[in-house]
C-alpha cells in the first residue's frame, strides 16, 4: 500500500481491546461492529461520546491508546462531493487521543476497517492499517494489521489516506471575525487533470495546504486590509463536466462556463452553510494561449455571476496566481498599468502584470491597497462571519509536509525530483528540479522551497534560508506603533485633508503572526474657510492640468471636468474634451479634498472614496441645507424670484437681457415662446462665457461650469437652461439675435436666501413653508396594565397651518417619535362569554346540531372589551356545539318524474311513480300517479283509434310490474301507431 511504499521499516502486530486498565476485552476493532453485536462491556465497545481502549505491541514496545471520539472534525451535515455526487462524511469511526504514560504523545484513530493512522511521540511516529482491508467479519480471532515506523528526520509522507491529517488537532474556525476583518467565503471548484495529478486520496490535504497560502497572502500587512479567505465548500469535478467546462485556447469563454458553472451551484438561502461569495476554480487544462495562469473579471466580488477566477495550477507556487486572480476581482489593477506602480512589480508585487511574487518575496503594492479600499466598503457580502466548519489544521509553516521532490512534482510533473547535478550553497534560495531521464538538466521556478521544508538533518527552510529547526519559533502577533503627527493639508482653502499614519512595527508581525487590526491611517478635514477669491473649481483645475501632457486618440484637448454616472467611480479623475466631447479616464485618483459629486457641495475624495460630510463640515455627518442654502434650515429665510423679460434686438451682436446674483439655487431661464435668438450666458466677475460663446455649436448638453452641472435642452426652437447651483459668482444672461424683428422673451426664476435678495428686485414670490406637527398619538401597545403609545407627525402649511399632504414636507426633517406610557389602570380578569344558539341544522332525524360564538372577553374601560387567548380564562369553557331535533322523521310521499304523452296528438295518458318513503305509513292523501295531456290535434286521413292499447313497464323497487290483462295484448289500431312507453 501506500505506506509500505513510503516507509520500510514495519513489523505486524494484532491490536486488541481493552478497558481503561489495560485488560483484555476482545479482539473485535471496527466500529461496524456495533450495528451487528449486542453492545456488551465484554465486547469491548463502549457507549457513543465514551472512551476507547487498545493495545499496540510494535517494535518492542506496548502502547495503551487511550480515544475519545473527535466531534471537531467533521461538522453536522457536512458533504464531501466527487464528480456531482454527494454523500455525507463518517463522523461515527474517527478518534483522537494520547498514549498512557508517554506525555506528548498524540493519536489520530480511524476504525471504520480495522484501526488506520498515526501515533506520534517526541521521538517517533508510527502509521498502522490492517494488513488486508475489508476482513472484519474475521476479527473475532485477532486480526493482524501492519505498523510502520519513521522518524521525524525522514521525508514525511503527504496526505495519508484522510487519516494522518487528524493527528494535528482540529480547530473550529472563528465563529466571530474581528470587527476589521473582511471575510472571502470560497466554493473551491477542482476538475479532473488536477485530482488526477495528484490522486484522489491526497488532493484534499493539498488543496488545504495551497488554499493555507492563499490565506497567509491576503494576511500581508502591505494589503492594508485584513481578509480572511474561508473556504465552505469543495467539489471535485468528474471527466465529462471537466472538458464540458474548460474550451482549450478560449479564455474568455471557459470563465463564462466556470462562472455560470458556480452560478448553479450556489445556494439560495444566504444563511445556508455553504453559501459562498467567491469561487475558485483550479485546472491543469490548457485554457489560454502559453503562459495564461489565470482569467478574472474586474471588481466582480459579490456579483452572484461575476465573482469568480479560472486559474492553472501547477504546484504551490498556483498561491500567487490565486491571490492575483482574486484582487482582480477585489477591484485591482495590474501594477504599472494605469497607476504609479510598475517600480515595484520586480520587487515581487503580487498584482504584477507577469507575477513574478514567492513564498520568500512577495508584498502587495501601494496602488493594490489603495484600489482594494476604495472598493471593500461596498463588498457586503465578506462582512459576514466564516460559517462554522471542522478541517483538518494546516501546519503554520505548509512545508513541513511536502519534501522537496514532492514539490519539484507539484510544479514540473511525475517523476521530477530535487536537482542534484549541482549542490547550491543554499538550497533554500531556489527550488531547482530534474528527471531521472535527463538529471542534467535543471528546472526552476525562480521561488525558494515552501517554508518549513526540510532541508537538512534538524533543519528547514524559512524565509529562503536553511536554518535549524526551532521550538521557539512560534508566531508573533503584530501590534501597532505609535502615531505620526498630523502631515500638512492637501488644499490651501475651500477644505482639504491631512493624513497620519501608524505602522505594524511594535513588533511585526513574524513567523505566520496575525497582522494588527484596524486602520494604518487616519484622517480630518483642514483650512475649511472658503476660498477669498472668486470660486474655483478644484476637480476643473485637474483636468486643465492634463491639457499638456495627455494625448487621447493621439491628439491634445482641452479638458473640461466630468462627473463619472457611477457612483463607485466619481472619485476617480475622468475629464471631457471641449473639442470632441469624448470622456477619457486619466488613470489616477482625484486629489484629497475634491468634492466627490456636483451635487454635493461637502463630501470630498479620500484616496479614492467618497467620505460622507455634513453642511456642518463634520465626517459622517448628515446635516443637509435647505433650498437656499441654511445649514439644517426649514426654507424659512428662503426667498423665490420670478420674472419675464423681454427685448427687441436693435443691433448685431450680444444682446443683455438680466443678471443673476451668486447665491441663487435652482435656477431656471427659459424662452417663453420660440425664437430665432440664441441664449448666452457668462461669468460676470471674469467676463468667461459658459453657454454658447463664440464659434461653439449650439446643441442640447449637460456641462460643468462655475463649480456646478447645468442642463440646457434646445427643442422645437424653445432654450432651457438650468442648473441646481449654488451659483458661486453672478451671472449675466444674454440673447445672440438672429435677426431685428423678432423679440426675444425670456422667463427666469431662482431661489435665494433673504439676505441675498437684489435690492429693488419687485419680483420676489413668497413661497409656502411647510413643517412637520405633532397630528396624534398611535393607539396604546396594552389596553391595561401600562402600555405604549407614540406621536404621529403630519406635515402643516406655516401660513395658515392647516394640514396638507406629507409630500409637501422634507422627510429627512421629519421629527423622531416620542414615546409615552398608557392605559395604566390594572387588567380585569378575562371570562367566557358565550352568544346566543344559532338555528338547528336539521328539523328531525339523527344528526342535527346547532353551535354558538364562545369567547374569553378581557373588559376594558369604558364599557369596550377584547377577545384574548383562551388560556386567560379561569373554569371550564362553555360548550359551543350541542345536538337538536334528534326526533324520528315522519313517513313521506315521494313522486317520480312525469313521462312522456302516451301519444303524440289527441288525448293521452302522463304517468309517474307514487311510493312511501319510510314504511307504509304515510299520512295524508296520496298523490296522483296519472294525468291526462293532449299534446295536439291530429290531422290526415287517419281516423282516431277505436280501440288503445298499451304496454307499460313501471320500474319501482327494481321489480318490473305490468299493467293487469295488458302485458301480452295486441290489438289492432287501425293505421295508427302508438309507441311502447316506458315509465
Amino acid at each position: 500500500g501506500f505506506l509500505k511504499k513510503r516507509l520500510k521499516e514495519y513489523g505486524l502486530v494484532t491490536p486488541i481491546s481493552t478497558d481503561s486498565e489495560g485488560h483484555f476485552l476482545s479482539h473485535l476493532l471496527s466500529a461496524n461492529h456495533k450495528q451487528r453485536v449486542r453492545r456488551d462491556v465484554s465486547l469491548g465497545f463502549q457507549l457513543k461520546n465514551e472512551q476507547l481502549f487498545f493495545n499496540i505491541t510494535a517494535f518492542g514496545r506496548e502502547f495503551h491508546l487511550r480515544l475519545r471520539p473527535n466531534e471537531r472534525l467533521v461538522a453536522p451535515g457536512a458533504m464531501v462531493e466527487w464528480h456531482d455526487e454527494r454523500e455525507l462524511l463518517k463522523t461515527d469511526c474517527t478518534f483522537i487521543g494520547d498514549i498512557t504514560d508517554v506525555p506528548g504523545a498524540s493519536v489520530a484513530i480511524n476504525n471504520c476497517d480495522g484501526l488506520a493512522g498515526m501515533i506520534r511521540t517526541d521521538s517517533e511516529e508510527y502509521f498502522i492499517e490492517p494488513l488486508e482491508k475489508g476482513t472484519q467479519e474475521h476479527e473475532e480471532h485477532g486480526r493482524v494489521h501492519v505498523v510502520y515506523r519513521r522518524s521525524p528526520e525522514l521525508d514525511a509522507p503527504g496526505a495519508l489516506d484522510g487519516i494522518v491529517k487528524q493527528v494535528n488537532r482540529t480547530v473550529r474556525k472563528r465563529r466571530h471575525s474581528g470587527d476589521d476583518d473582511y471575510n472571502i467565503e470560497v466554493l473551491l471548484g477542482v476538475d479532473d487533470s488536477v485530482v488526477r495529478f495528484h490522486g484522489k486520496e491526497h488532493v484534499q490535504n493539498y488543496l488545504l495546504t495551497l488554499m493555507n497560502i492563499v490565506n497567509e497572502i491576503y494576511h500581508d500587512d502591505s494589503l492594508g486590509v485584513h481578509i480572511n479567505v474561508v473556504l465552505v465548500r469543495m467539489i471535485m469535478l468528474g471527466y465529462a463536466k471537466s472538458i464540458s467546462l474548460i474550451e482549450r485556447g478560449n479564455p474568455s469563454r471557459s470563465l463564462e462556463n466556470v462562472c455560470r458553472w458556480a452560478f448553479v451551484q450556489q445556494k439560495a438561502d444566504p444563511e445556508h452553510s455553504e453559501h459562498h461569495d467567491h469561487a475558485i476554480f483550479l485546472t491543469r487544462q490548457g485554457f489560454g494561449p502559453t503562459g495564461m495562469q489565470g482569467y478574472a473579471p474586474v471588481t466582480g466580488m459579490c456579483h452572484p455571476v461575476r465573482s469568480c477566477t479560472l486559474n492553472h495550477e501547477d504546484g504551490f507556487s498556483s498561491a500567487f496566481v490565486v491571490a492575483h486572480e482574486t484582487g482582480h476581482v477585489l477591484g485591482m489593477e495590474h501594477d504599472g498599468q494605469g497607476n504609479r506602480c510598475g517600480d515595484e512589480t520586480t520587487m515581487g508585487s503580487v498584482m504584477a502584470p507577469l507575477v513574478q511574487a514567492a513564498f520568500h518575496r512577495y508584498h502587495w503594492s501601494m496602488c493594490s491597497g489603495q484600489e482594494l479600499k476604495r472598493y471593500i466598503n461596498s463588498y457586503d457580502c465578506l462582512l459576514d462571519d466564516p460559517f462554522t466548519h471542522d478541517w483538518p489544521q494546516i501546519p503554520e509553516l505548509p512545508g513541513i509536509n511536502y519534501s522537496m521532490d514532492e514539490q519539484c512534482r507539484f510544479d514540473f510533473g511525475v517523476g521530477y525530483k530535487i536537482c542534484t547535478s549541482f549542490r547550491t550553497f543554499d538550497p533554500c534560495k531556489q527550488l531547482w528540479c530534474s528527471h531521472p531521464d535527463n538529471p542534467y538538466f535543471c528546472k526552476t521556478k525562480k521561488g525558494p522551497p515552501l517554508d518549513g521544508t526540510e532541508c537538512a538533518p534538524g533543519k528547514w527552510c524559512y524565509k529562503g534560508h536553511c536554518m535549524w529547526k526551532n521550538a521557539n519559533q512560534v508566531k508573533q502577533d503584530g501590534s501597532w506603533g505609535a502615531w505620526t503627527k498630523f502631515g500638512s493639508c492637501s488644499r490651501s482653502c475651500g477644505t482639504g485633508i491631512r493624513f497620519r499614519t501608524r505602522q505594524c512595527n511594535n513588533p511585526v508581525p513574524s513567523n505566520g503572526g496575525q497582522d494588527c487590526s484596524g486602520v494604518n491611517y487616519e484622517y480630518q478635514l483642514c483650512n475649511t474657510d472658503d476660498c477669498p477669491r472668486h470660486f474655483e473649481d478644484f476637480r476643473a483645475q485637474q483636468c486643465q492640468q492634463r491639457n499638456a501632457n495627455f494625448e487621447f486618440q493621439n491628439t491634445k484637448h482641452h479638458w473640461l471636468p466630468y462627473e463619472h454616472p457611477d457612483a463607485n467611480k466619481r472619485c476617480h479623475l475622468y475629464c471631457q474634451s471641449k473639442e470632441t466631447g469624448d470622456v477619457a479616464y486619466m488613470k489616477q485618483l482625484l486629489h484629497d479634498g475634491t468634492r466627490c459629486s456636483y451635487k454635493d457641495p461637502y463630501s470630498i475624495c479620500v484616496r479614492g472614496e467618497c467620505v460622507k460630510v455634513g453642511c456642518d463640515r463634520e465626517i459622517g455627518s448628515n446635516k443637509v441645507e435647505d433650498r437656499c442654502g441654511v445649514c439644517g434650515g426649514d426654507n424659512s429665510h428662503c426667498r423665490t424670484v420670478k420674472g419675464t423679460f423681454t427685448r427687441t434686438p436693435k443691433k448685431a451682436g450680444y444682446l443683455k437681457m438680466f443678471l443673476i446674483p451668486p447665491g441663487a439655487r435652482h435656477v431656471i431661464i427659459q424662452e417663453h415662446e420660440a425664437s430665432p435668438h440664441i441664449l448666452a450666458v457668462k461669468n460676470q466677475a471674469t467676463g468667461h462665457y459658459i453657454l454658447n460663446g463664440k464659434g461653439e455649436e449650439v446643441k442640447s448638453r449637460s456641462f460643468i461650469d462655475l463649480g456646478v452641472q447645468w442642463e440646457y435642452i434646445t427643442e422645437d426652437g424653445v432654450e432651457t437652461l438650468s442648473t441646481d447651483g449654488p451659483l458661486h459668482d453672478a451671472v449675466v444672461v444674454l440673447v445672440i439675435p438672429q435677426d431685428n424683428e423678432t423679440r426675444s422673451a425670456l422667463m427666469y426664476k431662482y431661489i435665494i436666501h433673504e439676505d441675498s435678495v437684489p435690492i429693488n428686485n419687485n419680483n420676489v414670490i413668497q413661497e409656502d413653508v411647510y413643517e412637520w406637527a405633532l397630528k396624534s398619538w398611535s393607539q396604546c401597545s396594552r389596553p391595561c396594565a401600562g402600555g405604549f403609545q407614540f406621536t404621529k407627525y403630519g406635515c402643516r402649511k406655516k401660513g395658515d397651518n392647516k394640514m396638507v399632504h406629507r409630500s409637501y414636507c422634507d422627510v429627512s426633517k421629519k421629527p423622531k417619535p416620542i414615546r409615552r406610557m398608557c392605559n395604566f389602570q390594572d387588567c380585569a380578569q378575562p371570562q367566557w362569554i358565550a352568544e346566543e344558539w344559532e338555528h338547528c341544522t336539521k328539523t328531525c332525524g339523527s344528526v342535527g346540531y346547532q353551535i354558538r360564538t364562545v369567547r374569553c372577553m378581557q373588559l376594558l374601560h369604558e364599557g369596550t372589551n377584547r377577545s384574548v387567548h383562551s388560556k386567560y380564562c379561569s373554569g371550564v369553557k362553555p360548550e359551543s356545539r350541542r345536538p337538536c331535533n334528534r326526533l324520528p322523521c315522519p313517513a313521506q310521499w315521494r313522486t317520480g318524474p312525469w313521462s312522456e304523452c302516451s301519444v303524440t296528438c289527441g288525448e293521452g295518458v302522463e304517468r309517474r311513480s307514487v311510493t312511501c318513503k319510510i314504511g307504509d305509513q304515510c299520512s295524508g292523501e296520496r298523490p296522483e300517479a296519472t294525468r291526462p295531456c293532449k299534446p295536439g290535434p291530429c290531422h290526415g286521413k287517419a281516423r282516431k283509434s277505436s280501440t288503445a292499447c298499451y304496454f307499460l313497464q313501471t320500474l319501482i323497487r327494481s321489480v318490473t310490474t305490468s299493467i293487469p290483462n295488458h302485458s301480452q295484448t295486441h290489438c289492432k289500431i287501425n293505421d295508427l301507431h302508438h309507441p311502447l312507453l316506458q315509465a
